[in-house]
C-alpha cells in the first residue's frame, strides 16, 4: 500500500461517497475507485461494502480508519517539522472545539495566533460533547481540541490537559420582561418559564436539568441539538436560555436580555491533546496559550 491510497481511503470514508470524495481531491472519481481496489487487494480484506450507489465500511474498513490516519498524520508532522525549520510559512492546525467555546475562549486565542503566523491555515471543527472532541484527538481529525467539562468530570489518560478559565451560567430571554427582577436569578423564580435547551452531555443541558429539578413547574419548550439556534429562538420569544458565561457578549450585541443565574455549577475550559510530539504550529498555539492557563495531565 501507499500514503495516495490512505488518502483516498480516508477521503471516501469522510466524503461518504467516491464520487464526493473525488471531487475533494481533485482528481477523478476512477482514480479513486481503482485506488481503493488496489488497497483491498494488497490487503487482502474489503474495505467497504458495495450496495448500489452506496459504500458501508466492513469490519475491516473500520479497523484501518485509526492506523491510516496515523501514517497520514505522522507525514504531515514530517513535512511540517521540515517546513517549520525557516518558521512557520505555511501549513495547517486543525483544532475541534464544543459550540460555546468557539465563540469564546476561542476567538480570541485564534487572533492572538493568526496575529504571530498568518501563513498557517487554522481549520475548527465543531464537536457536540467532549467525548466526541476526544474521538477526534484519538482518530488525528484534529490535533488540539477545546472542552467544556464538569469540574468533577474524569480527564482521559491519553491526554494532557491545559486549563483556560471557569465559566458560570446565564440566562437569555428575549427581553427584560421575560426573566424575573434580580440579578443573580434564583432556580425557584424560573417557575413557570419556558426553557430552551441543548442535547444531553453538555453543560448546558446538565445546568437544565438541575433547575427543573429544583423548580418542577418549569417545561422544556425546545431542545436543540444545533446550538446555534438557541439565540435565534430567544429573542423570537419561544422560551428562556441557560448559556454559559461566553454567550453574554453575542447575546447583548443581538438585543437579549441577560442575567446571572444563582447556580454553584461550573464549566472548565480546557485546551486538550495527545501526549507525545506535536507539530510546529500546534507547538506554536500551546505555547501561545499557555500565558494565560497552567498545564496538568
Amino acid at each position: 500500500m501507499d500514503t495516495r491510497q490512505l488518502r483516498y481511503f480516508l477521503a471516501v470514508v469522510d466524503a461518504g461517497s467516491v464520487h464526493r470524495a473525488a471531487e475533494q481531491l481533485y482528481v477523478a472519481q476512477p482514480s479513486v475507485s481503482q485506488a481503493l481496489r488496489v488497497l483491498e487487494r494488497d490487503l487482502g480484506s474489503q474495505l467497504f461494502h458495495r450496495t448500489g450507489r452506496r459504500l458501508v465500511l466492513t469490519a475491516a474498513g473500520r479497523a484501518l480508519i485509526g492506523p491510516a490516519r496515523e501514517v497520514m498524520r505522522g507525514l504531515d508532522l514530517a513535512r511540517a517539522t521540515v517546513e517549520a525549520v525557516e518558521g512557520l510559512l505555511g501549513g495547517e492546525l486543525i483544532i475541534a472545539t464544543m459550540p460555546s467555546q468557539s465563540v469564546s475562549p476561542l476567538t480570541g486565542m485564534i487572533a492572538a495566533f493568526a496575529g504571530r503566523h498568518p501563513l498557517v491555515q487554522l481549520t475548527v471543527r465543531g464537536a457536540s460533547t467532549p467525548t466526541d472532541v476526544q474521538e477526534m484527538l484519538a482518530t488525528g481529525a484534529a490535533e488540539l481540541g477545546l472542552v467544556a467539562t464538569a469540574p468533577s468530570a474524569p480527564a482521559s489518560p491519553e491526554l494532557m490537559v491545559l486549563h483556560l478559565e471557569t465559566q458560570r451560567f446565564a440566562l437569555l430571554a428575549k427581553d427584560a420582561a421575560a426573566l424575573p427582577a434580580g440579578d443573580p436569578v434564583r432556580p425557584a423564580d424560573l417557575a413557570g418559564r419556558a426553557l430552551i435547551v441543548g442535547q444531553q452531555g453538555t453543560g448546558m443541558r446538565r445546568v437544565a436539568d438541575t433547575v427543573r429539578r429544583q423548580t418542577p413547574d418549569i417545561r422544556f419548550a425546545v431542545e436543540v441539538e444545533h446550538r446555534e439556534a438557541v439565540l435565534p429562538l430567544v429573542l423570537t420569544g419561544v422560551g428562556i436560555a441557560i448559556v454559559p458565561d461566553s454567550w453574554q457578549a453575542l447575546a447583548r450585541s443581538a438585543g437579549a436580555a441577560v442575567r446571572a443565574l444563582d447556580c454553584p455549577d461550573v464549566l472548565q475550559v480546557s485546551l486538550v491533546y495527545r501526549s507525545g510530539r506535536l507539530s510546529p504550529a500546534a507547538a506554536a498555539f500551546l505555547e501561545l496559550t499557555q500565558a494565560v492557563g497552567d498545564p496538568s495531565g
